[in-house]
């Protein structure tokens, strides 16, 4: 490696070539750190006394020695965000300069628009249009666009959005009556950047990717995962496999889903995979290990780009909107309004399977609406969803796939404790007594509720909520004598209750109304087309009874929108693992004054993190789970032993309170044990006992 600090300018008036390999993730710098950068810019410009201004490293692989009959191309390992908007700023420069006057195009010294393109944009002796011609050459559709704007010819019918915008607006900026272009060029050419080369002999160019702690906008997981998988390639390989695989992924999810979702869909991948769920912020991490376990049992890097191609597609199906199938696209849609991305791993398995005809359509839909109903009940309950990812992640580990519908109701009627699939009475009644107006799944609600059994569809999004009821605390005495002397309670208990909600296009038009007034005006109640409002055109008045009585057949409704599953004829009801036989009086250690006060403060904070968490005692130890096990008390004669379930390394321990037990631990689970007594800060110690429930739950 050779690093050396040098002029920007320089850098691209020396070098023959730059090219930013294909797979570098495409130009993504935005309006803001164009603007940031010309400010910069222009600041460095007028400042006298500044003689540089530092905008970070470029970091190139030297692709063969030079000779003095040829010259090779350098290939872009970091920076090309900065190279790249520099050139469109160069290049914009130079197209404004030339539409002044002749004697006014170089407004400093040796910036005039020929030179600007010749030392710069392009190599002059090399054939006009020529691959060799462009000093800078980038990946994908980039590149066509940037050609166009350099070669100042008509710019290709699907051009790069960046490229084009950015280049827009320097120009737009740069023509601006009055502009200072002196100051511009004198800011460029005090532009310094740190000349970092990498010589293929010697350099491990992905380790040195991995480790730049660049300016500018920070890489995804995503674009870690294309560089390590296709960086060390020969480049036809590089090409065939982007080509062929990784280029119709970002083509299926689009530019805007590919920088926000793409790092999600590789995690869900990677559940499926490996049936572990990674952290959120190593999902590189986790895929190089399962890209280093595969090669180990012989497979190719194709092999596994084209099985990631695979759930790529599907994902975009299930997630992203692109399934055609009318009713498997509705029932996707639900799952993603409800906000239950939780149960990807779970899908992208189904509709695998589903794609290669091991389940079938009617199967698919069927599994979908009992997940959906799951998801929703437990959401309309209250329940917390901290477990889910677990539960999704091994779902199919209890699918007999020769039966699978029916083992998929088995499995769900089947799940207890925390995870259990809401009754019929547990769902009623939160429907019929809780707030559902700040339910955060509320337009879901009402939309189901009004379409249910329509071949019509009522876009739910043309209308507001109504309180039937007001929500103005200053009632008329008409409404306090409707809800009686206990209007007051009445109100606090039902307004906000599913009863009392409805949709309407007439809200400003109700306002607070008495409900007779609402019922008969133009367009009220008595004449509203919406299912919702059926039977309120009959009443004469609105009170708690009523309240409840519309909240009960609108429960009813909900029972048959998300049903619970029904256990099949031919299986039997898994029986409920025994609970441990042991009791804390199994424990004499915890009899003693010492230990049992703070075992008692201890599991009073553990099970205070989630009303998930479980207490077990068992022989030698008290287990606290969700899924599995995140710490294991283990009771001495003065203090207790903890035991976290979770990779000593991944642990910050700041105080240094832990202990690497790997392998060594004679009780409990896991790799990190601290020894708790009445000296030691028991927060701090809940604060690594936190990480090791959120390294079990994938929080």
């Amino acid at each position: 490696m050779k690093a050396s600090e040098t002029q920007l300018l320089r850098l691209l008036e020396k070098g023959s070539q730059f090219v930013i390999p294909i797979y570098q993730r495409a130009y993504s710098w935005t309006e803001n750190e164009c603007d940031q950068l010309m400010g910069d810019i222009e600041r460095a410009g007028r400042d006298a006394e500044l003689n540089s201004h530092f905008t970070g490293s470029i970091v190139h692989v030297e692709k063969g020695l030079s000779n003095l009959t040829t010259q090779e191309p350098n290939l872009v390992i970091d920076g090309q965000q900065r190279l790249t908007t520099v050139t469109l700023l160069i290049a914009a420069l130079a197209d404004v300069l030339d539409g002044y006057p002749a004697g006014e195009r170089e407004p400093w010294k040796e910036f005039s628009p020929k030179k600007l393109r010749h030392r710069y944009l392009v190599n002059s002796e090399e054939e006009e249009g020529s691959d060799e011609y462009f000093k800078l050459l980038l990946s994908k559709k980039d590149e066509t666009t940037l050609r166009a704007i350099v070669s100042r010819t008509e710019l290709p019918t699907d051009a790069s959005e960046r490229v084009q915008q950015n280049f827009a607006r320097f120009r737009q900026e740069l023509a601006k009556p009055g502009k200072d272009l002196a100051a511009v060029c004198r800011g460029l050419a005090k532009l310094v950047v740190v000349d970092i080369r990498l010589d293929r002999a010697y350099d491990n160019p992905q380790l040195i990717f991995e480790s730049m702690n660049s300016t500018g906008r920070q890489l995804t997981q995503a674009d870690l995962i294309r560089n390590y998988v296709l960086m060390g390639l020969p480049t036809n390989s590089q090409k065939m496999l982007y080509n062929n695989y990784w280029r119709p992924m970002e083509t299926d999810f689009g530019q805007a889903a590919y920088e926000k979702q793409f790092d999600d869909f590789v995690r869900h991948y990677l559940t499926v995979a490996t049936g572990e769920i990674p952290r959120f912020g190593d999902v590189y991490g986790a895929f190089k290990e399962h890209s280093r376990n595969r090669r180990e049992q012989g497979e190719t890097i194709e092999s596994l780009v084209k099985e990631l191609r695979s759930y790529a597609s599907w994902y975009c199906a299930v997630a992203l909107g692109h399934e055609s199938d009318k009713e498997l696209a509705e029932a996707f849609q639900d799952l993603r309004e409800i906000k239950a991305d939780v149960v990807y791993p779970l899908l992208l398995e189904l509709y695998g399977d589903y794609k290669n005809d091991r389940l079938d359509r009617e199967g698919l839909l069927s599994i979908i609406d009992m997940v959906t109903s799951y998801i929703f009940r437990r959401a309309t309950c209250r329940i917390p969803t901290n477990s889910l990812n677990r539960t999704f992640s091994t779902f199919t580990k209890s699918i007999d796939k020769t039966r699978y519908v029916e083992s998929v109701q088995a499995h769900l009627v089947g799940l207890k404790s925390y995870r259990l699939f809401p009754t019929d009475q547990q769902f009623t009644d939160a429907l019929i007594g809780d707030n559902m107006y700040n339910f955060k799944r509320r337009s879901y609600l009402l939309r189901r509720l009004e379409n249910f059994g329509r071949k019509e569809q009522v876009s739910v999004e043309d209308y507001t909520i109504e309180h039937i009821l007001p929500q103005n605390e200053n009632l008329s005495q008409r409404w306090r004598d409707d809800l009686g002397p206990d209007w007051a309670n009445v109100r606090a208990r039902r307004l906000h209750t599913l009863g009392n909600l409805t949709l309407t296009g007439y809200n400003s038009e109700y306002g607070d109304l008495p409900f007779t007034k609402k019922r008969d005006l133009k367009g009220g109640f008595r004449e509203s087309p919406l299912r919702l409002n059926q039977g309120l055109g009959t009443l004469e008045t609105w009170n708690e009874e009523t309240i409840v009585q519309r909240a009960e057949r609108l429960a009813a409704r909900a029972l048959e929108i998300w049903p619970r599953p029904v256990l099949p004829s031919g299986f039997n009801q898994p029986e409920p693992r025994p609970e441990s036989a042991y009791t804390i009086n199994d424990h004499p250690n915890l009899s003693r004054p010492a230990p049992q006060a703070l075992f008692e403060k201890f599991r009073g904070e553990v099970l205070a993190l989630d009303e998930a968490v479980s207490e077990t005692f068992l022989k030698n130890y008290v287990a606290y789970k969700t899924e599995t096990n995140f710490v294991d008390v283990i009771p001495q004669t003065e203090r207790l032993r903890l035991i976290l379930n979770m990779p000593f390394e991944t642990l910050h321990d700041d105080r240094g309170l832990a202990t690497d037990v790997t392998g060594k631990g004679k009780w409990g689970n896991g790799s990190v044990q601290i020894d708790l007594d009445e000296d030691t800060d028991l927060g701090q110690v809940m604060g690594l006992v936190r990480q090791a429930y959120e390294f079990q739950t994938g929080e």
